[in-house]
C-alpha cells in the first residue's frame, strides 16, 4: 500500500516531501510518539524528535526503551530503498541497543548517508550481488548527551540475484 501511494505521489510531490509526511500520517509510525523533522531533498539526510509523553513513560517516569528504538527502527531501511530505487532490495537484518542514559525530555536523531557510502554499497552488490551494511546512530536530549547508539545491519541486494536466491532455497527445502 505504502509503495502505491510513493509511486503515485511522485507525480505530484517531491520524493522527500512524501517521506516526511508519510512517515508522520503512518499509522506504524505516529504510533512510536516520533515525527520527522526534517529530510533533505536527496534523502541522504534525515532527522527525528521524539518527545517524552505518556504513551511512551515507562514505570520510572522515563521514555520506554522500545519507543526510542521503534522510533528509529525503520528509518534508515526505507531511506536507503528511496535512495537506491527499484533494482534493490533491502532488509533491516539486525540491530543491537545500547540505552547510554534514561531519556527525560525531547530526544533527537540523525540518518545520514554520505554519497560515498551508496557507492560502495551499489558497487560491492554489483560485484557480490548482496551485501550486509553497518549503520550507527544516536538518540540525543537537547545537550547533546547521548541517550541511546543503535547499530543496524542492514541487508542490501541486486533484485535479480535476490530473487533467485529465494528461488533456490525453496528448491533445496
Amino acid at each position: 500500500m505504502y509503495k502505491i501511494a510513493t509511486d503515485f505521489l511522485t507525480r505530484f510531490l517531491k520524493p522527500s516531501t512524501i517521506y516526511k509526511y508519510g512517515f508522520n500520517w503512518s499509522p506504524m509510525y505516529r504510533r512510536t510518539t516520533a515525527r520527522l523533522i526534517e529530510v533533505s531533498d536527496d534523502l541522504y539526510y534525515v532527522k527525528i524528535r521524539l518527545k517524552l509523553s505518556y504513551k511512551n513513560r515507562n514505570y520510572a517516569g522515563t521514555m520506554f526503551g522500545g519507543s526510542m528504538l521503534a522510533a528509529t527502527d525503520p528509518v534508515y531501511m526505507i531511506q536507503l530503498i528511496q535512495i537506491l530505487g527499484d533494482a534493490y532490495v533491502v532488509w533491516d537484518k539486525a540491530v543491537e541497543a545500547r540505552y547510554r542514559k534514561p531519556g527525560k525530555g525531547t530526544l533527537y536523531g540523525e540518518f545520514i548517508f554520505t554519497p560515498e557510502e551508496i557507492e560502495t554499497i551499489k558497487k560491492t552488490v554489483d560485484d557480490q550481488g548482496e551485501t550486509d551494511f553497518h549503520k550507527s546512530m544516536s538518540l540525543v536530549d537537547e545537550k547533546q548527551n547521548i541517550i541511546a547508539t543503535f547499530n543496524k545491519t542492514l541487508y542490501i541486494a541486486d533484485k535479480h540475484f535476490y530473487k533467485e536466491k529465494i528461488k533456490n532455497r525453496k528448491k533445496t527445502n
